[in-house]
């Protein structure tokens, strides 16, 4: 503990990491992580947007509001502000013009800078299909990720144990990604995308067509009447996310910005998440105001089946797996048990101050799903079919946004009900409120979807959640919110309803851009069974956790950048004694402006009591590569992340790190298990863009 002390004080007087493209989406990230309590996530189509708009800026004379919307950077309010401007004023005459905009702040402006212009080109929509495909972009992407210590999973046994015991893998220890995609601006997609996770055959086995996952898109965005048609895997986004959402959405965070889904209806699918994308084809078609999403899929899941005493075809399924990992016997024997069909049509209706949409989605299951009934999950999707209905709408009138959708799901065994309404109100430029209640009924169920909860799922939870932000000087500024939530009905590891509160509030200051202090405290109370229980009862305790953060930020100069971030967590509950946890971290990045290399390198010391300790920290690694590891027990942990660039066509990345623990001799349990004290990774990515 006292090295951490010692370079606490080292820290304090460096500077911090400058704001670049990835950093935007850094914190909302990591609250992901920490929400779902995964290390692993995939939001390769939420940062493809950053980058495409990095690298060509979307021109703020142009820009519809859909496509405003798509930049993911600004409110309703703010989009309505510039273009009732544009209506007022005509055309933008410089980008300084924004500032005269009622609802976008200095904050705002360079916060979208790097990704808008005021560009008078020709619109790319009106080329030829020959010329687009002349213009575009043809990207190849190869990536090579070997597991470096050894571990037990990987021991060579016969293939008669391999076939009875799910403690072994089939395939070796790296883990291969690829991918090729041609691409003109936003409107024209095709690729096709590989991957095989580490302990995954390769061209054996159950995988003898080589990858474990393969995907593949054609997509295309029009312009007046098609407004966009996907063959192949997509993704549907619709509403509030409350009935249909199959991507990754942003949750609470410091910005109250990400309590609204802001839905694109449509997109090609391009990461390798082997479960949460539809297969087949959906067009949107659009005639002045209206429009009209129709949509098929049929793809095959993985899940745990159960045959019949009597028959040799699968009777039904007990549970649908969703990790996408097929490496053991176990495994293995679930890919691809069930086969899922999906269905849905969307209408839409916007004008300048109201959108509404109308939402219908059939989903079925070639098996029925039977449950291992619980008291907790008797009202979890059960048989073989669905069908939901919502209606959502969004309203903007000067500084007000009102937005919300409501959600019926049906099928033979329950019928359910959910709502979500919000507001957001921009007082001034200084001063945006957000207001958000939603009502899940625990026997709401819908398979993909993505509604602004606490929990995981969107089912079995009310709340009430405020957040502000304000700017109250130059240089200072504030984000805050409360989250009141409770679970009427019975949660995995919760035998009675239970509830909660969250707050958080974050002091910023910035006296230029290149200068950024914030402080985070942010408390969490949940409730969960008593530990031990004294097996005949088990009682529900409170359970509080109070995370506190210190994070100082500055650029140097043009070239070196350092990040400094001191982050303690402390753990309260009844039947245990308290916990707590220690993570510090010191980034440091080279950049040199008219040297195609450049380097970053972490080092982080952390020390905390357990697991559920754990502080999960975002670290950058290649382009599309999403790293949030958990640092927990008590160790260190270094990496350095290198990227070279070959003339403007390659760029290679390699990306080495590892833990060092104090504590233990053994990381990791079962398959996973590492006999040592230290746990490497390695990524190499290749990048081929022409």
């Amino acid at each position: 503990m006292k090295h951490l002390i010692v370079l606490l004080v080292l820290c304090i007087s460096s500077f911090c990491l400058g704001q670049e493209r990835n950093n935007i989406i850094q914190q909302r990230i990591e609250f992901i992580s920490e929400q779902l309590e995964t290390e692993s996530i995939d939001l390769t189509n939420l940062l493809e947007q950053f980058n495409y708009y990095f690298d060509n800026p979307i021109d703020l004379n142009k820009a519809t509001r859909d496509e405003l919307i798509d930049l993911s950077l600004l409110t309703d309010i703010q989009i309505s502000d510039l273009i009732v401007h544009r209506k007022l004023h005509g055309k933008l005459i410089s980008i300084y013009e924004l500032q005269s905009l009622k609802f976008w702040d200095l904050e705002t402006i360079y916060l979208v800078l790097p990704f808008v212009s005021l560009d008078e080109n020709l619109d790319g929509l009106h080329l030829s299909l020959k010329e687009a495909f002349r213009e575009g972009k043809f990207d190849l992407f190869l990536r090579f990720q070997p597991t470096i210590e050894s571990k037990s999973g990987y021991a060579d046994v016969p293939d008669s144990l391999l076939q009875q015991s799910s403690k072994y893998y089939y395939g070796n220890a790296q883990k291969y990604y690829s991918r090729f995609r041609f691409s003109y601006k936003t409107n024209i997609s095709i690729g096709i995308t590989a991957e095989k996770d580490a302990g995954e055959a390769f061209f054996r086995g159950a995988q003898k067509n080589g990858f474990d996952f393969y995907s593949a898109h054609a997509f295309y965005k029009g312009g007046k009447y098609l407004k966009s048609v996907a063959l192949g895997d997509y993704q549907i986004q619709l509403g509030q996310g409350l009935n249909l959402w199959s991507s990754y959405a942003f949750g609470k965070s410091s910005d109250i910005l990400t309590m609204k889904r802001n839905a694109v209806a449509l997109k090609p699918y391009t990461s390798v998440d082997e479960s949460r994308f539809f297969r087949g084809t959906a067009i949107h078609l659009a005639y002045k105001g209206f429009g009209l999403l129709l949509f098929a899929s049929q793809k095959r899941i993985d899940a745990s089946g159960i045959q019949d005493s009597i028959q040799d075809d699968l009777e039904f399924v007990s549970s649908i797996n969703l990790s996408g990992l097929h490496r053991t016997h176990a495994e293995i024997a679930k890919k691809d048990a069930l086969k899922e069909f999906v269905s849905g049509a969307s209408l839409q209706f916007q004008n300048d101050l109201f959108k509404v949409g109308f939402h219908t989605v059939y989903l079925n299951y070639d098996q029925p799903l039977q449950l291992n009934l619980r008291p907790y999950n008797q009202y979890y999707f059960q048989g073989n079919s669905l069908l939901s209905l919502s209606s959502d709408y969004n309203f903007v009138y000067k500084n007000l946004n009102v937005f919300g959708e409501v959600s019926g799901s049906f099928n033979q065994y329950h019928n359910g009900l959910a709502m979500l309404h919000g507001a957001l109100l921009a007082v001034d430029t200084r001063l945006s409120l957000g207001l958000l209640y939603r009502d899940y009924d625990e026997k709401y169920q819908t398979m993909y979807n993505a509604g602004f909860s606490e929990g995981s799922r969107t089912q079995n939870e009310n709340g009430l959640y405020a957040g502000f932000k304000l700017k109250i000087s130059k240089s200072w500024s504030v984000n805050a919110y409360t989250d009141v939530f409770e679970f009427p009905w019975l949660k995995y590891g919760v035998d009675a309803p239970s509830r909660g509160h969250e707050f958080l509030i974050q002091p910023i200051y910035k006296p230029n851009k290149k200068f950024e202090v914030y402080g985070r405290f942010r408390e969490q109370l949940k409730q969960k069974n008593q530990s031990p229980s004294n097996g005949v009862i088990t009682g529900v305790e409170n359970i509080l956790q109070r995370n506190f953060r210190i994070n100082i930020s500055n650029k140097i100069n043009k070239v070196l950048t350092l990040k400094s971030r001191l982050e303690w967590v402390r753990i309260v509950r009844e039947s245990r004694d308290k916990e707590q946890g220690l993570l510090l971290t010191q980034d440091i990045a080279y950049k040199p402006k008219s040297l195609p290399f450049r380097f970053t390198l972490r080092y982080a010391l952390f020390d905390t009591d357990s697991y559920d300790t754990r502080i999960y920290s975002y670290e950058n690694n290649a382009l599309y590569v999403f790293s949030v590891p958990a640092y927990y027990f008590e160790g260190s942990r270094c990496y350095l992340l290198a990227r070279y660039s070959f003339n403007r066509a390659i760029d290679l990345w390699v990306k080495y790190g590892f833990f060092l623990y104090n504590d233990r001799s053994v990381i990791g349990s079962g398959a996973e298990e590492i006999q040592g004290d230290r746990k490497s990774d390695l990524t190499i990515q290749l990048r081929i863009s022409l």
